[in-house]
């Protein structure tokens, strides 16, 4: 066992380090965007072009019609798309200004989900 050779005791390794090694397992715990998330990708393309296409851009391209609103292909970038499942389960009520709150049905939001993936950039 290494120790600190100035007080006897075990060597402890930097805090910085311990959080880089902590850091690195929760993000290996998590899905990463490549695995795929179970769900009816052409569900989610119907349900965000009935719900979402007003104020975000749901395809690969293009600008949202609200500024305010992230194309759906970018939210990955700023949410891993694991956490969004139970945010969107329990109703999202922040957004852009103009998002409606609301609360999905665990299908709808796997499929929305596995949509908002196949479009995503990576």
């Amino acid at each position: 066992m290494d120790t600190d050779s100035s007080h006897g005791r075990p060597a402890r390794a930097p805090l910085g380090l311990i959080a880089v090694f902590c850091l690195v397992g929760i993000v290996s715990a998590s899905p990463a965007l490549t695995d795929p998330i179970e769900g009816d990708v052409a569900a989610g393309k119907t349900f965000a072009e009935k719900n979402c296409a007003r104020c975000h851009a749901i395809a690969r391209q293009g600008d949202s019609p609200d500024k305010d609103a992230p194309p759906l292909r970018t939210i990955s970038r700023r949410y891993p798309l694991d956490t969004l499942y139970e945010a969107f389960a329990e109703g999202i009520v922040v957004g852009h200004p103009e998002m409606p709150e609301f609360a999905l049905d665990p299908k709808v939001i796997s499929d929305l989900l596995a949509y908002i993936q196949s479009i995503s950039e990576k």
